[in-house]
């Protein structure tokens, strides 16, 4: 399971998606937000003559300029509506990098783990951008994901040590 953001998340993660072996993970279930349509264009672009991937579309946990106090309940009705899609897909492996999308699905995937109803493994990679700290999103998936990997040497020092520097 990968999960776009919009922009700059997308394109960061479309081009780590194009190095994969796409026979060693399949199929492919892409993980955008309904309001995103461009990210799942380029989705199909890079996926062009593959058949073994899918779009699945979330509400958005927090649009952009939505304050944080109103995104408490825009963000528990999309780890509602992440519940039968992750039921449903169950991946193996889901990959993240840094949009406040890819918080409810973790959540979910976090507690079914916990619950033992599935087994994954939560990939989070830090966004490009992220210098010398952590995003919101990173700040509370490096609790969450079973990896956490920074593009920045600063990100891996002890304050972050469960992060690896790629």
């Amino acid at each position: 399971m990968i999960i776009l953001g919009s922009g700059g998340h997308t394109a960061e993660m479309l081009r780590i998606v194009e190095h994969l072996n796409f026979e060693n993970y399949s199929p492919r279930v892409y993980i955008c937000a309904r309001t995103d349509e461009l990210s799942a264009e380029k989705v199909r672009n890079l996926e062009d003559g593959n058949e073994d991937y899918k779009i699945v579309e979330i509400y958005r946990s927090r649009e952009v300029r939505q304050s944080y106090f109103t995104s408490i309940w825009t963000t528990g009705f999309a780890t509602l509506n992440c519940l039968p899609i992750l039921w449903r897909e169950n991946p193996e492996l889901i990959l993240c990098n840094g949009p406040g999308t890819c918080v409810p699905l973790c959540i979910v995937a976090f507690l079914f783990k916990a619950l033992c109803i599935t087994q994954n493994v939560i990939v989070f990679i830090e966004s490009f951008c992220r210098v010398k700290s952590f995003s919101l999103t990173g700040k509370i998936l490096y609790y969450l994901a079973d990896h956490v990997v920074v593009q920045w040497a600063y990100l891996s020092k002890p304050v972050y040590s469960r992060s690896v520097f790629l």
